[in-house]
């Protein structure tokens, strides 16, 4: 993780269009070179983000999910940014649309069906091989140019060697099967067999 002053973060920063952002300051930039900057801040003193912080888990996630096969943003740098108290991560987004966006613009009813299908086995290949994915929903998910799927705003996720038990499958669904628009998205029966999974997404 590089340090960097804030004249260099000021700089990098030139030009950028606030994507998101709260109480507390920026959270999401649009650089001037079409990259993003993403910012964590420390919640609180006593945390784990103080000796793994949330922008390296970004980083180490997104790798290990390019080895499952899994299209993520490319990570380009992690700085410690102790000018504004922030951790960051600066990476080129995916391509695509996110599954959110997708169905607020409107889907013909055949792609929207096709699309649930692919998505929850989709869903199962992430359990399969280990992945806890804590933000699940279709905000986070994107449908790239190719015809994936790919996940973003991956510093939550929790990424083991074997597949999930049930129950750890249960409750990764219970964020999306809580939303009213997207809990129709994906077939709970079919993501909670703990059975090996056919090779989707793609």
């Amino acid at each position: 993780m590089k340090k960097i002053g804030r004249d260099e973060y000021l700089a990098m920063r030139d030009g950028a269009r606030v994507l998101e952002a709260d109480s507390f300051g920026d959270k999401v930039l649009l650089l001037a070179d079409g990259n993003i900057l993403k910012l964590f801040r420390r919640k609180r003193l006593l945390t784990s983000a103080a000796w793994y912080p949330y922008a390296q888990r970004f980083a180490d996630n997104a790798e290990a999910l390019r080895r499952r096969d899994v299209p993520v943003p490319a990570v380009l740098a992690v700085f410690r940014i102790p000018a504004i108290k922030r951790d960051a991560v600066l990476y080129r987004p995916l391509a695509g649309k996110t599954l959110r966006e997708m169905c607020r613009a409107g889907l013909p009813v055949d792609t929207e069906r096709e699309l649930k299908a692919a998505f929850t086995m989709f869903v199962r290949y992430l359990h399969d091989r280990g992945v806890y994915f804590r933000s699940l929903h279709l905000g986070n998910v994107v449908h790239t140019p190719e015809g994936r799927f790919g996940l973003i705003d991956i510093s939550e996720a929790r990424i083991g060697s074997r597949p999930l038990r049930k129950s750890l499958r249960a409750r990764n669904l219970r964020r999306l099967q809580g939303i009213s628009d997207e809990a129709a998205w994906v077939d709970a029966a079919a993501v909670l067999d703990d059975g090996e999974a056919p090779r989707s997404g793609r």
